[in-house]
């Protein structure tokens, strides 16, 4: 059963060059549900979600949040493809839970987080990250605005994965979450372990079997927050 703050796929907006929502981002709303229905500790007041694609896991983290009765100062998503981000406009003004100015801070195009580091330097407090992780050619892997940019993950589909997860501990502020998709082929648990070497606490906060793929969301969260709520 779709949880009632989950966008609305009618009212979500995609085209042939950008990704619709799909079983992996049903799955990360889900897992995103547990984790903040059983998180304790401020509210988030700042989220970003890289690689947004339709808008529907930023709208339905912003819907989640809402039906909390928590209202984020600010939500930001990046995508590198720009009809990416006019989705992701489209969908959030659909759904009517914010105002969003795309010429300005909520919605830029950029590749991850280039040109934000230092302004969201332990800010974020909300991290939400589907990234291409489909194994393929090296070559294949493109910042480009053609929908392979958004599945096309290089070698063990972690090209990608790889250059963000260095920088997830220097954006999550001290009370922090990161939940990301990863697939078998990624071998999540050398990602976990990778979170785990940067100093962050990881782990897996959902399995779920779509087509051929298993998918499991990654759920990584900042060690000082076990000491502050303990």
């Amino acid at each position: 059963m779709v949880p009632p703050w989950c966008a609305e796929i009618r009212k979500t907006c995609y085209t042939r060059d950008v990704y619709e929502p799909s079983d992996d981002s049903f799955a990360l709303c889900d897992a995103l549900g547990s984790v903040l229905q059983g998180a304790s500790g401020p509210a988030p007041q700042l989220c970003l979600e890289i690689g947004s694609g339709s808008g529907y896991v930023i709208c339905s983290a912003v819907r989640l949040l809402h039906a909390l009765g928590v209202h984020p100062a600010h939500v930001m998503a990046t995508d590198c493809s720009a009809a990416a981000l006019e989705a992701t406009a489209g969908t959030l003004q659909a759904h009517q839970v914010m105002t969003v100015d795309i010429e300005g801070a909520d919605l830029v195009q950029t590749d991850l987080v280039a040109g934000l580091g230092d302004r969201l330097q332990g800010c974020v407090d909300l991290l939400l990250f589907n990234p291409p992780y489909v194994p393929t050619p090296d070559g294949e892997v493109t910042l480009g605005t053609t929908i392979t940019a958004a599945w096309a993950g290089g070698w063990k589909g972690r090209r990608v994965i790889d250059r963000l997860l260095p920088q997830v501990p220097g954006l999550l502020s001290c009370t922090g979450h990161f939940l990301m998709v990863s697939v078998a082929a990624n071998e999540p648990e050398v990602l976990l372990e990778a979170l785990r070497g940067y100093g962050l606490r990881a782990e897996v906060v959902l399995t779920r079997s779509a087509d051929e793929e298993r998918l499991s969301i990654l759920h990584a969260w900042q060690d000082s927050m076990l000491k502050t709520n303990s």
